[in-house]
């Protein structure tokens, strides 16, 4: 089933220019252009030569001329990122094979050591049919890796021995990219510095004090949650909570009717972490309820501090919308290692946006990203309360029991052809619905504990 389109009240965005770009190197980079907001380097992989001009202790990568098919990128210096992906031009096409970075720091002018990239992501997606996959911009790519502030790269992307060809003499898929996202700083709109801003007209026009169309489009679906503009919608406790949601129903609920909705989490807006709205669609998409709560983790490493959390969020959607070509940011909501909740996709918090995590599945779900990778590491307790929190709130606006069974329609995968009614747990983990490691089998195995503490907070017995 296909999700339906929510027209915005507003059209443009802030003008935006294109920064020049200086590179010690004879490839050429393609430079999304830029707002305050941020950027995107995009340099094209090449073949890598013989072993012997390679840079040696590569874990995991051959030494021999004769190995694997290897594509990549010498070591250079490039402008300021701070995190990574690559992509390539066609969406079907998989990377059966090993990627690695390594990442010079700004703060240090150290090399990191080599670190691997997730490369099965293209399961984190809009469904097969669903109108964002048929763009024509939608590229596949591997999970973004957060190697904070970095001024120089070096690629290595290394073909599975008998991996298929995916084109003519080649195991690797074709027009592979390195994409090196700069979060930039959460500017206030229009701040702009007189280098990276274009020239003034009606695409930035201030519609209220601070807020572009785009972005009061992204705010006031969140009234009366919260006030146009509100950086955070506040925690409310249980009854609280009940009270607002039936007064934003349209008499749609009433407090009789929906007792077992948990107390609203704190959630810090798209304004609260600095989304540029320009960067999305205008329109908003929605899907019918919400059935069941996907959890992710978002594979882009560990190594952040909770403050840099807006920045890692800020750069995701870049890494999803300018260099994977998705409508928006693809996750409804994202919790950090502390246990704060963010807005993801536009459209509103207690709405049923429909999104782009569980490719089959997006349909009448949601999906929560906790950021970080937890396939050997444990995720913070504070994360996992969250996302109790989270799903207690949102699926008791809906009438779901977070310890029950539901039944959603797969739109197509790897695990349940299209067509099929599954029978899924209210609260699952990605792998449910898909062949996948995501949500990480230490966060997969803390859910069972989470449906119980979710129904705690929503009051059932």
């Amino acid at each position: 089933m296909r999700g339906f389109l929510a027209s915005s009240i507003g059209v443009a965005t802030a003008a935006v220019l294109a920064l020049p770009l200086a590179l010690p190197t004879p490839a050429l980079a393609e430079t999304v252009p830029v707002t305050p907001a941020g950027s995107t380097q995009s340099l094209p992989l090449g073949p890598m030569g013989p072993a012997a001009d390679r840079t040696p202790g590569v874990p995991g990568m051959s030494a021999s001329p004769r190995g694997p098919e290897t594509q990549g990128l010498a070591a250079r210096e490039v402008r300021t990122f701070s995190m990574v992906g690559v992509v390539w031009d066609d969406v079907t096409s998989q990377l059966n094979g090993r990627v690695q970075v390594r990442t010079r720091s700004v703060r240090t002018a150290t090399w990191s050591d080599w670190q691997d990239v997730e490369v099965h992501n293209s399961e984190h997606a809009a469904d097969p049919d669903a109108v964002e996959r048929d763009s024509g911009r939608v590229r596949g790519a591997t999970a973004p890796l957060w190697v904070g502030e970095s001024d120089g790269v070096e690629v290595r992307v290394e073909a599975e021995l008998g991996a298929p060809a995916t084109r003519a003499g080649s195991r690797l898929p074709s027009g592979m990219r390195i994409e090196l996202v700069d979060p930039g700083a959460a500017s206030p709109a229009g701040a702009g510095d007189g280098k990276n801003s274009g020239p003034a007209d009606d695409k930035g026009e201030m519609v209220a004090p601070g807020l572009t169309m785009q972005m009061a489009e992204a705010s006031a679906v969140n009234v009366p949650h919260a006030p146009l503009g509100a950086n955070e919608i506040t925690e409310l406790n249980k009854a609280d909570s009940t009270a607002d949601a039936v007064f934003a129903s349209d008499g749609e609920l009433t407090a009789a009717a929906a007792p077992y909705i948990g107390p609203r989490p704190r959630i810090v807006t798209r304004k609260g972490w600095g989304a540029d709205e320009s960067l999305r669609e205008k329109a908003f998409a929605y899907t019918n309820t919400v059935k069941a709560a996907f959890v992710h983790h978002s594979a882009s490493g560990n190594n952040y501090a909770c403050k840099d959390a807006p920045a890692v969020l800020r750069s995701l959607y870049r890494y999803h919308v300018v260099s994977s070509g998705w409508r928006d940011f693809g996750y409804n909501f994202a919790v950090d290692k502390c246990g704060t909740v963010y807005e993801g996709r536009a459209g509103g918090v207690s709405r049923p946006v429909l999104g782009a995590h569980t490719m089959g599945f997006n349909t009448d779900s949601m999906g929560v990203a906790v950021l970080g990778t937890f396939t050997s590491s444990a995720p913070p307790a504070a994360a996992v309360d969250a996302v109790a929190r989270l799903t207690a709130w949102k699926l008791g606006l809906f009438g779901r029991d977070p310890r029950a069974k539901t039944t959603l329609k797969s739109g197509g995968g790897n695990r349940y052809p299209k067509g099929r009614n599954v029978s899924l747990n209210v609260i699952s983990g990605h792998r449910d619905g898909f062949a996948t490691e995501c949500p990480g089998k230490k966060l997969y195995g803390k859910l069972p504990t989470t449906r119980t503490s979710s129904a705690r907070l929503q009051g059932r017995p």
